[in-house]
């Protein structure tokens, strides 16, 4: 997929997307974030939710507050998940406005057991940047509500990117984070991210239906069943091309990666053997394929059948 050229907002304007929903973009570009971290406030009343404050920006803050209105007020600080790009300025936000931050739970909240064993075994994330310190007020079970003056969001518990991921659903539209962009697919990059899962969290939204996702980072993705089912066809597609490979032998993930991401620019190799390797854990599972020199992200994985 590549980025929608149209989708061009200027770095801490606020935007209204739909009456009650605003979109202030933070001026944090990068090859990971494309043009920055997508801040959402939610409410035409007096409280109003923020969803996503992002990476800690003095400026990003500012123009955060500036957007409220008269008489408004930030009441709660909903955080995805705990990426450098989306949490880290939920505590200062919540120190200057007392609005409690509120997400699934810290960054290690939400992991699997096997991403749990392979981070008890040394496993470290991949240079996503994971915010360490992130720890919310009140931890969000999945199906919980948070309303505030004319609006109400219901927490969506959605592994699969990172551990500690959560959507939330307003009405029709739901706010995916980094599970679902239009943009680009979701980095899967073990121990934080886990393939089992995001393939469940994808058919989990995709049954449940919604009429436009507002993904951390591009624009609205206005066909969602559609990106959906692009997303779990490209990740089954990356299955079938690994274990079409492991028929010629066995390879570990960065092999697998140079075979399979031909289109991939050098710099974001690395990014593409986590997703490999994030593969492989999942056809581990499966019983598809078997480490033959324990699970580690260099180790050798052989096709059983």
């Amino acid at each position: 997929m590549q980025p929608d050229d149209d989708f061009n907002p200027p770095a801490g304007v606020p935007e209204t997307l739909a009456p009650g929903l605003r979109r202030v973009l933070a001026p944090n570009p990068s090859p990971m974030t494309w043009l920055g971290t997508n801040t959402y406030l939610v409410g035409a009343g007096k409280d109003v939710a923020v969803i996503d404050p992002g990476p800690e920006d003095p400026a990003h803050m500012a123009a955060i507050l500036g957007a409220l209105t008269r008489g408004q007020r930030i009441s709660h600080i909903l955080v995805t998940h705990a990426h450098l790009d989306h949490s880290p300025l939920a505590r200062p936000l919540s120190q200057e406005t007392g609005a409690p931050t509120l997400a699934y739970g810290n960054a290690w909240a939400g992991r699997s057991a096997v991403m749990t064993q392979l981070a008890k075994a040394g496993l470290s994330e991949g240079g996503e940047g994971v915010d360490i310190n992130f720890a919310p007020d009140q931890a969000l079970p999945d199906g919980a509500r948070v309303a505030g003056d004319g609006w109400q969001l219901e927490a969506l518990w959605t592994p699969g990117h990172f551990g500690n991921h959560m959507s939330f659903a307003w009405g029709d539209a739901v706010f995916t984070g980094d599970l679902v962009m239009g943009w680009a697919s979701s980095l899967i990059s073990p121990p934080d991210g886990d393939l089992t899962d995001f393939m469940a969290s994808c058919r989990m939204l995709r049954a449940r239906g919604a009429r436009v996702f507002h993904p951390g980072h591009g624009a609205p993705v206005t066909h969602p069943k559609e990106r959906l089912d692009w997303l779990i066809a490209h990740r089954e597609a990356r299955t079938d091309a690994i274990l079409a490979a492991l028929a010629d032998g066995p390879a570990d993930a960065t092999a697998l990666a140079r075979r399979i991401y031909t289109d991939t620019p050098a710099a974001l190799m690395p990014a593409a053997a986590r997703n490999v390797f994030a593969h492989l854990i999942d056809l581990e599972g499966k019983h598809q394929v078997r480490a033959i020199s324990g699970r580690a992200s260099h180790a050798q994985f052989e096709r059983l059948h």
